[in-house]
């Protein structure tokens, strides 16, 4: 069977997988010595976890200086929200004072509004008084009916929370322009 190749005797076989983690120990075996020792007794088992713990993997990290153009940005941009922040401020305080001073000239011009009002009514209810105290001067027998009149109001339009009063109305106005005629007891 050596002719066709077929050579089962015993070779020393080579195992691929072996001879990649021979050559890596070696290649790997100086950096122990640069790497500084953990502090505390962690022991690490062959399935690469500390004390029972999975060890995480780390990337290590690149200290690196913030490039000029961006830290410069950084102050320009931090300067401006603060004088925004000064100017909105200030525009709050405008506000408030510009408030004040429209609630105020509101409050004088209501009061002077309720003092006319006040007034007005005052005067009106003067004129009405003597109004009617001239009026109950006047009396003229039969026209009673005519001064009762005068002081109901016939306007059409009721409110819908107030009474119906239309036939009190109708018989005013039916008194009115039909008076009783009074006739004395002797």
């Amino acid at each position: 069977m050596n002719a066709f190749g077929d050579n089962f005797e015993q070779q020393s076989e080579v195992d691929p997988a072996a001879e990649f983690l021979a050559r890596e120990q070696n290649a790997l075996a100086g950096l122990e010595d640069e790497i500084p020792p953990v502090a505390g007794a962690a022991t690490m088992d062959t399935n690469g976890s500390v004390n029972g713990d999975p060890v995480p993997k780390s990337v290590p990290k690149q200290v690196t200086e913030e490039p000029e153009k961006i830290r410069k940005w950084r102050e320009d941009q931090k300067a401006r929200l603060e004088e925004k922040d000064r100017e909105e401020e200030r525009k709050k305080d405008e506000l408030r004072e510009q408030a004040r001073k429209e609630l105020e000239d509101w409050y004088k011009h209501h009061e002077e509004t309720i003092s006319k009002t006040k007034a007005a009514n005052r005067e009106s209810a003067k004129n009405a008084e003597k109004q009617f105290v001239a009026e109950t001067d006047e009396i003229e027998p039969g026209t009673e009916w005519e001064r009762i009149a005068k002081l109901c109001d016939f306007n059409p339009k009721t409110n819908k929370s107030s009474k119906d009063i239309s036939r009190m109305r109708s018989i005013i106005l039916q008194l009115k322009q039909n008076p009783i005629q009074a006739t004395k007891k002797v």
